[in-house]
């Protein structure tokens, strides 16, 4: 199943605790030291085949359900239908990831370089909408997920024992999705070995169900011929052709037009870019471009995709011929668990004579819990997702931070899909794969524009027409996939609604919060004098924005109106927003000395009033709390609100004064906020 490149998306290495988070801080490309620092790698980094697993608990789970629901889709044409989806698997999708791990060698993927390219509150809504995206994904990879597992419990032979209640498909999903959430209050660490062991052991078992079948067919070649002979007379048990024709042309022409319908075989491939971080790289790795995991990483995407096409095919070929249609169609007996039917030996050619209840047992118990286990995935995403974007953005209230809520809140909305959906695996496959595709879509257009900034010359050459013809086939895929099933779009807008309303109401009530990290210096000399002026007595400091008066007319001014003496020191400070719509920042100082006076010189503010709310408070850690004097202002409070909001200007001595009271709640440490 699918994972968006959403920062750290799908990060399984370590599913943190309820306590605290423990997943690794996300790492801002524009931040990492230079090329001559060596990483240090992390004690639980690996051999990039195990790291693969972890992007194959949620890839290769999709063989649970995609041979049927590929068969539902485009009938006797679905294996021909996936040649072209394992076409745009290996010479689209995989080309765009390799791209996306040279640019994101940390695991941040396309989220965050959309975030880069964009910048601004440009960036910040089209972060919001992917999130959005992203959310569909990950709650519907845990719903569709469970509904399948539930599938696969419900139908095995053992389960016909089990009570009433436990044989109805709605109240097992939700069980699940309640035993999947419980397990996160708790808390479990290291997963490799885990999903190593799941994954080897789910693939081996549908390589002999597989490789049963085709030496069945090599066999019994009349199966094949049959299914020929279907779609040569145009006997697909396809409700709607898109075309009239049974030429070879038109059946083409059908397959490239259908193939969308199978797109969520692509799902869950992109993990391998989240999981990057996780695979051991060279010991002489850089922290910029660290060249070994890159190149183990882009080992991992193409093992991850050259298994999965070879399974897709195979599975659709071996299904398709050797499953009588009525049961691979919506509500049949091979529904939504088509290799588990075969597994069971419950089709009419008895391709193994191993195969039985005892085997399909085992498989249905392999497939469970590689199901549950991409369900996890997802939470583990959701879990460091939300942490990672919203409260950096201050789009999202403080215990947004804390796993424990996170955790009960995910798996209320889990059920609650689950609930919409009547836990339904065919009615969930459209709206999560609007989330899987908006998401690669996303990917496929950052590497196109990653590519059109680094060359230079005329357009035309600038363009990468190949990434650009891929962008536009998987953007025809997306709008397909939404005209198809548009009820997957209703969920994505619901989610992005949320995320947007909710993010905005959380910024404008925490936007008193004094949100300092530290200050960065110019010089050394910038340093040395910021320490000697808080070690001395400046009682008052002035705000004064450059270009409206000069520093000798401000300090005239302000003497004469506020009636300071001539003897008063004054400080003043000069602050420069940088981009408004980041939420914590990092002002940068510059202390000059001009018609001797001292000028405070702040870059890269997140608002102007936090930077001399900041500067004032960090005074009067060391001596007397200073005074801030402001002249007064006829503007409207609405629009200086709304300046303040959206560009980091406006209703300045106001918001001093509140950004004050609120960071240093004892009186004799407050600074005093003057407005003459």
């Amino acid at each position: 199943m699918n994972s968006p490149q959403v920062g750290a998306e799908k990060p399984l290495a370590e599913i943190p605790a309820p306590e605290a988070s423990t997943a690794a801080p996300p790492v801002d490309a524009r931040l990492v030291t230079p090329s001559t620092s060596v990483i240090q790698p992390p004690a639980h980094q690996s051999f990039w085949l195990w790291v693969m697993c972890l992007t194959g608990v949620d890839y290769f789970s999709t063989l649970a359900y995609q041979p049927s629901i590929a068969f539902d889709a485009v009938g006797m044409l679905a294996p021909l239908a996936t040649i072209v989806l394992v076409a745009l698997t290996l010479f689209g999708a995989l080309p765009v990831f390799r791209r996306i791990s040279e640019k994101s060698p940390h695991g941040q993927g396309s989220v965050a370089l959309t975030e880069r390219i964009l910048g601004g509150w440009t960036s910040k809504f089209v972060v919001l909408v992917l999130l959005g995206f992203a959310a569909t994904d990950f709650v519907l990879t845990q719903t569709l997920s469970a509904a399948d597992a539930a599938e696969h419990l419900i139908h095995n032979p053992y389960w016909e024992d089990a009570p009433a209640l436990l044989q109805h498909q709605m109240f097992v999903t939700m069980a699940l999705l309640v035993l999947l959430g419980g397990l996160f209050l708790r808390g479990f660490r290291e997963v490799i070995a885990v999903a190593v062991t799941i994954v080897t052991v789910y693939l081996a078992l549908n390589l002999i169900v597989i490789l049963s079948g085709l030496t069945y067919l090599a066999t019994h070649p009349s199966m094949l011929t049959a299914w020929y002979e279907n779609v040569i007379t145009g006997n697909w048990y396809l409700e709607h052709a898109p075309i009239a024709g049974r030429d070879a042309f038109s059946i083409a022409i059908i397959c490239l037009v259908l193939f969308p319908k199978l797109a969520l075989g692509l799902s869950g491939f992109e993990t391998g870019i989240a999981v990057m971080p996780l695979v051991r790289g060279d010991a002489d790795d850089r922290e910029r471009k660290p060249l070994g995991r890159i190149r183990g990483t882009k080992k991992l995407l193409t093992t991850a995709a050259v298994t999965m096409s070879f399974f897709l095919l195979t599975s659709s070929l071996v299904t398709t011929t050797l499953i009588r249609p009525a049961d691979l169609q919506e509500g049949g007996a091979a529904a939504n668990r088509a290799l588990a039917y075969l597994a069971h030996g419950e089709s009419a050619a008895k391709i193994n004579p191993m195969f039985g209840t005892a085997f399909g047992t085992i498989y249905d118990a392999s497939t469970v819990a590689i199901l549950w286990f991409a369900g996890a995935s997802a939470m583990s995403a959701l879990l460091n997702l939300v942490p990672r974007y919203l409260p950096r953005y201050g789009m999202a209230p403080r215990w947004a931070e804390a796993i424990r809520i996170l955790v009960l809140v995910f798996t209320g909305i889990n059920l609650f899909v689950s609930w919409f959906f009547d836990a339904s695996v065919e009615s969930q496959a459209g709206a999560y794969a609007t989330g899987v595709l908006v998401l690669i879509c996303n990917n496929c257009f950052v590497v196109t524009i990653i590519d059109w900034r680094r060359r230079r010359g005329p357009w035309h050459r600038r363009l990468s027409w190949r990434y650009l013809v891929i962008s536009l086939i998987f953007l025809y895929t997306t709008i397909a996939v939404i005209v198809e099933k548009p009820e997957g779009m209703k969920i994505a807008g619901a989610f992005i609604v949320s995320v947007i309303v909710f993010s905005m109401i959380s910024r404008t009530r925490r936007s008193t919060e004094l949100r300092f990290e530290k200050f960065e210096f110019v010089d050394d000399h910038s340093r040395f004098l910021w320490d000697a002026l808080r070690h001395l007595e400046f009682p008052v400091l002035v705000p004064h924005r450059p270009g409206h008066h000069t520093i000798i007319e401000k300090d005239e001014r302000i003497r004469r109106v506020h009636r300071l003496g001539a003897k008063t020191p004054i400080v003043f400070v000069e602050a420069t927003v940088g981009d408004p719509s980041e939420f914590h920042h990092n002002p940068v100082i510059e202390v000059t000395e001009e018609e001797e006076r001292f000028v405070l010189k702040l870059t890269r503010c997140a608002s102007v009033a936090h930077a001399i709310a900041t500067v004032a408070l960090e005074l009067s850690k060391t001596g007397k709390p200073p005074e801030i004097h402001f002249g007064w202002s006829g503007e409207s409070p609405l629009a200086a609100n709304l300046s303040f909001l959206l560009f980091g200007e406006g209703n300045v001595p106001w918001l001093v004064r509140e950004l004050i009271l609120k960071a240093e709640p004892d009186s004799k440490k407050q600074p005093r906020v003057i407005i003459g």
